[in-house]
C-alpha cells in the first residue's frame, strides 16, 4: 500500500477511486450491513466493501475528501423507516449522528431529506457507487451527492 499523507485510513484504495472519479451530481452510498449492496450493484453502481467498518467512520473518511453539492436542497439522503416501523417504534439515533458530522465537516446546517424505503433502492441503483458496510444500526443507510470546489 502506498502511504500517503492525510488520508484516513479508513478509506480504501479502491473507495478512494470512487471518489476521485466521481463528478459534480454523482452519488455514493454508505449502506449498512442489511442493505441489498451487492445486488444494487447489478444495476450498475461500483461495488466497494468495507465490510469490517461502520457507516460512521466511513463518513467522516468520505467528508474530509468529498465536497457535497451545495446546488442541490438536499445533498444528503437517508432512508426513510417503512410505516409499519414507524407504528413500531423503530428508532434512528445514528441519524443524528450522521447529521452532527455532515454539518461539522461543511461548517454550517445541511439539509437533509429522508426518502421511502423502495424510492431509496432505486436512487441507490443509479448511484456512481455503492459503499457496502458492517453498520447495524437500523436504517443507517445514506446517500450523499457530490458538489464541486
Amino acid at each position: 500500500m502506498v502511504m500517503l499523507k492525510n488520508i484516513p485510513r479508513v478509506l480504501s484504495p479502491e473507495l478512494l477511486s470512487v471518489l476521485a472519479r466521481m463528478g459534480h451530481g454523482d452519488e455514493i452510498v454508505l449502506a449498512d450491513a442489511n442493505f441489498p449492496s451487492a445486488s444494487t450493484a447489478k444495476a450498475g453502481p461500483e461495488l466497494i466493501r468495507a465490510d469490517g467498518h461502520g457507516c460512521m467512520e466511513i463518513l467522516k473518511g468520505v467528508l474530509k475528501l468529498l465536497p457535497l453539492d451545495m446546488y442541490v436542497e438536499a445533498p444528503v439522503m437517508l432512508m426513510d423507516p417503512t410505516e409499519s416501523d414507524k407504528v413500531k417504534g423503530i428508532k434512528t439515533p445514528i441519524w443524528e449522528e450522521y447529521k452532527a458530522a455532515v454539518n461539522q465537516s461543511e461548517g454550517k446546517n445541511i439539509s437533509v431529506s429522508l426518502i421511502e424505503r423502495f424510492e431509496f433502492y432505486k436512487r441507490a441503483e443509479k448511484a456512481f457507487a455503492v459503499v457496502a458496510t458492517g453498520e447495524n444500526a437500523l436504517y443507517g443507510n445514506i446517500i450523499l451527492k457530490k458538489g464541486v470546489l
